[in-house]
């Protein structure tokens, strides 16, 4: 699609790349964004980059809105033909408990608000995807790597894109009305996005397990966010890795005493290569995290 570009009130400009999710468009959100800001525009106040969108704010006091429309699209057509296809970026292996007792608890105070009232989140989603059994669905779902194509809405949640053909990507429709209550570090899914719930709080997204890593600590505590306090950024790549309830137990022990360390690989990205073979490109991301 053309981009589509909206003014929302007066301080602020929405770019919209695409109208559905792929890798392409979040690339060409990372490289608008990138010339945004070496391209250091008066006014400007804030660039947010998002799945395949990103917005601006600006002060109306120092740059009018059709002048920053302007520059903006002067930005983009200089870019179309120089589309950043390569990053540095990182790996990360994320520990999950699925079906725990901690979300299986929730869903099923909230099975009133939900497609499948006499399942559960798991088993629903296994059944919509055609997967044979749970185990099978889990399988798929910590399988392929994942890719942070934003992180926000709520401080420190990802959202992340299943790297797998269009048509072996899981799907699964939010609760048809939210929840009032989902544990912190819930594994959920909506639509084609993963996420990590960072904080305890509302939500609608599907729920199939918790991971014992905490994700944003404002306080810095955790050794790992010692840096920022958020652990996720958007281009990270992440590797689920299904754990039993012991040693569900044993990190969070370890992660109390300050002695965890994520197991992170820094990694380069290419998106052309990607697209030529997925699997194969997969294969070798994933074997990156063993090493």
């Amino acid at each position: 699609m053309k981009t589509r570009y909206t003014f929302g009130g007066d301080e602020h400009l929405f770019v919209e790349c695409s109208e559905e999710m792929s890798l392409a468009p979040f690339f060409k959100v990372l490289s608008l964004t990138e010339a945004i800001k070496k391209g250091n525009i008066e006014g400007v106040t804030e660039i947010c980059p998002a799945n395949a969108s990103f917005q601006l704010r600006f002060n109306p006091d120092i740059i009018e809105p059709n002048t920053l429309l302007n520059k903006v699209k002067k930005i983009e057509q200089e870019s179309e033909n120089n589309i950043q296809k390569e990053i540095k970026t990182r790996i990360i292996e994320i520990p999950v408990l699925y079906n725990d007792p901690w979300t299986h608890e929730t869903l099923m105070r909230f099975r009133d608000r939900h497609q499948k009232p006499d399942g559960t989140d798991l088993e629903y989603a296994s059944e919509i995807n055609n997967y044979q059994s749970v185990e099978a669905f889990i399988e798929a779902h910590s399988s392929s790597p994942w890719f942070v194509s934003m992180v926000g809405f709520v401080a420190g949640l990802p959202f992340m894109y299943q790297m797998v053909e269009r048509e072996q990507q899981i799907q699964v429709p939010k609760y048809l009305r939210p929840r009032t209550d989902t544990p912190k570090l819930t594994l959920g899914h909506g639509g084609c996005f993963a996420c990590i719930y960072s904080v305890k709080g509302a939500g609608g997204y599907q729920m199939f397990g918790v991971t014992p890593l905490p994700i944003y600590d404002p306080k810095q505590d955790v050794r790992y966010l010692e840096d920022f306090m958020v652990f996720f950024r958007p281009g990270d790549i992440i590797k689920f890795r299904p754990i039993e309830r012991n040693e569900y137990d044993q990190i969070v022990r370890e992660i109390e005493v300050n002695t965890y360390k994520p197991n992170i690989k820094e990694v380069t990205f290419n998106l052309d290569e990607y697209n030529r073979d997925i699997n194969s490109y997969n294969k070798n991301l994933v074997q990156k995290i063993s090493e």
